[in-house]
C-alpha cells in the first residue's frame, strides 16, 4: 500500500509539473506576443496591434537623449490614446525598416497575474509591467530610455 501511495503521489506530481510547464510556456508566449504587438505596432504603423496588447490605463514615460546638450531629458508622460496615435504615425515615413529593426524581447519576471519584460528597440530600451486579466496579458506600464550615447 505504501508503494502504491508513493507511486500515485509521484504521478500526481509529474502531471502537476507538466501542467504548470505547459501553462508557463503559454504565458511566456503570450507575454512576448503582447510586447511584440507593441513594438511591431509602432514599426509597422499598425495601431490596432496597440489596441490588442496595451491596457487603456497605460502609463508610459522615460528619458530621451538631447544630442546638442549631451544629456538626457525626461520625456512627457504618455497615455494609451497617445501611444495609439504614435503607432499610427511614428514610422509612417519609413524612419526604420520594420523587417530589420531591432525587437529583442526578454521576460524578466513572471507570476500568474503579473510580469515584467524588456524590449530592445531602435529607439532604445523599454521596460514593461504586464497584467493577466480574463486570460489575456496586457501592458499597463512602460518606462523607456533612449539608446545611451557611445562613450
Amino acid at each position: 500500500m505504501k508503494l502504491f501511495t508513493g507511486v500515485l503521489l509521484a504521478v500526481i506530481a509529474i502531471f502537476t509539473v507538466v501542467g504548470f510547464t505547459q501553462e508557463s510556456s503559454a504565458d511566456d508566449a503570450a507575454i512576448k506576443a503582447a510586447v511584440a504587438d507593441y513594438v511591431e505596432g509602432i514599426y509597422e504603423v499598425a495601431p490596432e496591434r496597440i489596441e490588442r496588447s496595451v491596457d487603456v490605463t497605460l502609463r508610459k514615460w522615460g528619458y530621451g537623449w538631447h544630442k546638442e546638450k549631451g544629456e538626457y531629458w525626461r520625456g512627457s508622460e504618455m497615455n494609451y490614446k497617445q501611444l495609439y496615435n504614435l503607432a499610427a504615425n511614428w514610422n509612417a515615413k519609413g524612419r526604420v525598416d520594420a523587417k530589420t529593426a531591432p525587437k529583442e524581447i526578454t521576460i524578466l519576471d513572471k507570476m500568474d497575474k503579473t510580469a515584467s519584460a524588456k524590449l530592445v528597440a531602435s529607439w532604445g530600451i523599454d521596460y514593461f509591467h504586464l497584467v493577466k486579466e480574463e486570460g489575456k496579458w496586457k501592458i499597463v506600464n512602460v518606462i523607456w530610455q533612449a539608446v545611451p550615447p557611445a562613450e
